[in-house]
């Protein structure tokens, strides 16, 4: 084997070595984890799942709460996309989300997830101790990617429909400032249609993994707690078009905002000091201050 060869071969080598250590470290830590939660496929995927998702959504939403309630840290106000709003939140408003978020979680989630794994290829302990290779995770979250988008974007667009509007998606829409646990706050029919549909067909139509569904929940779960948090926080998914949205009510119906641009439906946006602060932060200073408000007229005025 020539010299330049070895070289070009040498960081393929190092790579694939790489590759099959972290591929034996998640699978030992997998095992660890059935070896604790058993491995029958119907108990994970129903009950493992819903446990799963509720800690999820729980954990991060109540850390965000946490700062709505007590105002504390203050200087973490100045990360806020709409500043002066919910500080405090309100209480009683809050019991309500809570109250409707888990009857919610429970009462259209659980029978989702029994379809969901009834529909989807079958498992077996067996299959659900082998973890996929990497190649398989990245193609099929890609593919749940681009089934969401169109899946959440034109069912939003339907609930916002002038017949439709005031019977489901207003429930939603009380928030014209949201905060990270209202992001599941929505009548029933909302929440299985617009919220939960979207995310679970690239599941059934991939088929795959329970640990790939997982992933995909905590990317889905953990970026709809983040854009309606209220906060732009450095290095997390910009809120900037979601918290748009509610504060306008007819612009930015999407995730990616790429069904917005195409369809027109992100112009207001594109032309608001909001747009100007659409990315993520890789330094601590506020956006708010890098793109102040001042200079533009009528960019933050609520409409009803």
């Amino acid at each position: 084997m020539s010299l330049a060869v070895e070289i070009f071969d040498l960081p393929a080598r190092q790579f694939r070595l790489f590759w099959g250590a972290s591929g034996d470290l998640w699978q030992s830590l997998w095992d660890r984890i059935l070896d604790i939660t058993g491995d029958d496929p119907l108990r994970l995927w129903i009950f493992g799942t819903l446990i799963y998702t509720m800690t999820l959504y729980w954990t991060i939403g109540s850390l965000y709460t946490l700062l709505d309630v007590t105002n504390r840290p203050a200087f973490m106000r100045r990360f806020k996309v709409q500043p002066g709003t919910n500080e405090p939140v309100d209480k009683d408003r809050l019991r309500r989300v809570i109250r409707q978020v888990i009857f919610n979680q429970v009462f259209t989630g659980l029978p989702m997830l029994y379809i969901l794994y009834h529909t989807i290829n079958p498992q077996t302990p067996e299959l659900i101790r082998k973890l996929p290779t990497f190649t398989t995770v990245l193609w099929q979250l890609i593919v749940c990617v681009l089934i969401e988008e169109p899946g959440f974007y034109y069912s939003h667009r339907l609930l916002h429909h002038g017949r439709i509007y005031r019977f489901i998606h207003k429930q939603h829409h009380e928030w014209t400032a949201p905060i990270a646990i209202t992001a599941m706050y929505a009548h029933p029919i909302e929440n299985l249609v617009s919220n939960l549909l979207p995310v679970g067909v690239g599941v059934w139509a991939t088929g795959c993994h329970i640990s790939v569904a997982w992933l995909w929940f905590t990317l889905a779960i953990s970026n709809t707690l983040h854009v309606h948090s209220g906060y732009h926080l450095p290095f997390l998914p910009s809120p900037e078009q979601h918290d748009f949205h509610h504060l306008k009510f007819n612009q930015c119906f999407g995730v990616l905002g790429v069904l917005d641009w195409l369809h027109g439906t992100s112009s207001l946006f594109m032309s608001s000091k909001q747009a100007e602060r659409d990315y993520i932060m890789t330094r601590f200073r506020p956006l708010r201050e890098v793109h102040p408000d001042q200079g533009k007229q009528g960019t933050t005025k609520k409409e009803n």
